[in-house]
């Protein structure tokens, strides 16, 4: 039985019927599809490695203490890999569409949290295969590390015979209820440790505690509301997916010829993009704040491996008031900079832990209602994940590209996430279905954006033109046909 951490928890306590906490993603290869029994065969060999696959989600009665991962002794690989095809003619329409009617559907509380579909028929030889997997197992980089322990890094690798799996006995309703008492017993020798550990440290006890009081400081704009926008209000179940691209190396491009760090790039088209959307809906984009939660990865080198959240945030105001494609990423650019200094990251990534030791029950309830009360402090969120930079391969299949899925809760109605892959960055948005349904106008801004910035950085560093000199030549006119001037007759 291990508990979930605060952090893990909290993405169980704020799902609700029109909040679900599932992040996914969509791998298109090149085909032809697997068989069902291939996939399985595939998909089954590695869960070895990933013992959360085969485990669920058990409450301990009233709420005595944190949600615990335990074995599903009733297992089944068949019910979480699926398969269908899409609609006729079987484009990127059609892949859009279903994806959010996939993503639309709450994972079962009951079963392991997480699925997998392959989509067959999306035309020029390419199927799909659309994976969710519940917030609370992995954040975005530990994501990263599941899909890589699931796709091999050559097209026919060794393969080693799998360990026999046998489940542990599901604990009574007496053990889930006695375990966190005895925990709580225990909790002040955890604190005593740590208050030992940061004796044996001053130096990095006092900076963090410094970082941390800075950060909390720094958060305090969260209390000033944004103007009035349709990006916030109330949400349904239904989503709705779309998905802009760029080249990496034209973000690279653009970094080098004005400046700032690829996530800064990455802000200012996203930013082209909330421009454009909120235009086309008649809003004057120079009298709007969009303000927007950036997950920030607190993972330490030795947490790789380790399927679990380890996420803190920071908050930026995107400039869609700003017209110049330039001016907008050096605002940017001065923002995220400010924002580091203030190490707000830090203060978020401390004060969720400090969560840990509140009881369980109150901390349930204060989270739900933290993302029920009507809010517009935050309006979007923005998540970027660096994701492997060679091909990967499933069942020998080349994966060609790999585009993320976030998902929405609370008042948010537009959340975009990006993920590079193999040389490209794709950015996944996801709308609100009744009240984001133009959300390829987001799409298409991100995309003139890049091409805008691209632009910009090619003309400052285009070298100067050469100018060649002209060569004296003299040819009197007095020499004859056919002989060289200064020659003799």
């Amino acid at each position: 039985m291990d508990s979930l951490s605060a952090q893990d928890a909290s993405f169980l306590n704020v799902e609700d019927e029109v909040s679900h906490m599932h992040i996914g993603s969509v791998g298109i290869f090149e085909g032809p599809p697997p068989s069902r029994q291939e996939l399985l065969a595939a998909v089954e060999g590695k869960l070895h490695l990933v013992p959360r696959y085969r485990q669920k989600v058990r409450l301990p009665p009233f709420h005595v203490g944190p949600p615990v991962w335990i074995d599903d002794t009733h297992f089944n690989l068949d019910y979480h890999v699926r398969r269908t095809a899409l609609a006729s003619p079987g484009g990127e329409d059609e892949l859009r569409a279903l994806v959010g009617r996939v993503m639309s559907q709450q994972l079962d509380r009951t079963k392991p949290l997480w699925e997998m579909w392959v989509a067959e028929g999306l035309g020029a030889g390419r199927w799909a295969l659309i994976s969710k997997t519940h917030h609370c197992m992995v954040d975005g980089v530990a994501a990263t590390d599941l899909g890589s322990v699931l796709l091999d890094a050559e097209r026919a690798p060794a393969r080693d015979p799998s360990p026999t799996w046998h489940p542990a006995r599901e604990p009574s309703r007496v053990e889930l209820t006695t375990r966190p008492l005895v925990n709580l017993l225990t909790s002040p020798m955890q604190l005593m440790s740590a208050a030992g550990e940061a004796a044996r440290g001053p130096r990095q006890a006092a900076e963090l505690a410094l970082q941390t009081v800075q950060g909390t400081l720094t958060m305090r704009s969260l209390l000033r509301p944004t103007p009035r926008s349709s990006l916030n209000g109330s949400i349904g179940p239904h989503r709705r997916w779309d998905w802009a691209s760029c080249r990496l190396s034209d973000v690279k491009t653009v970094r080098e010829g004005l400046g700032g760090t690829i996530n800064d790039v990455v802000l200012a088209v996203i930013s082209r993009g909330f421009r454009d959307l909120l235009i086309s809906r008649g809003e004057q984009p120079e009298r709007r704040i969009v303000r927007t939660l950036v997950p920030v990865s607190v993972r330490r080198p030795q947490d790789r491996g380790t399927y679990n959240n380890r996420v803190s945030a920071m908050y930026a105001e995107l400039p869609v008031g700003i017209e110049d494609p330039v001016q907008r990423l050096n605002s940017l650019r001065t923002q995220m900079e400010g924002l580091k200094r203030s190490h707000e990251a830090v203060a978020g990534e401390v004060l969720t832990s400090l969560s840990g030791f509140a009881p369980a029950l109150l901390l349930a309830l204060g989270t739900r209602l933290a993302f029920r009360l009507p809010q517009r402090s935050i309006n979007t969120v923005t998540t970027n994940v660096p994701g492997p930079q060679h091909p990967l391969y499933l069942t020998g299949r080349r994966m060609l590209e790999a585009i993320p899925f976030v998902p929405l809760a609370g008042q948010v109605r537009v959340g975009v996430a990006i993920f590079s892959y193999d040389g490209s960055l794709r950015f996944g948005v996801t709308g609100d279905y009744d009240t984001a349904p133009d959300i390829r106008v987001l799409c298409q801004g991100i995309e003139a954006g890049m091409d805008e910035l691209l632009t910009a950085a090619r003309e400052r560093v285009k070298p100067p033109a050469r100018r060649g000199r002209k060569r004296a030549t003299t040819t009197p006119s007095s020499a004859p046909l056919g002989q060289e001037p200064g020659s003799r007759a």
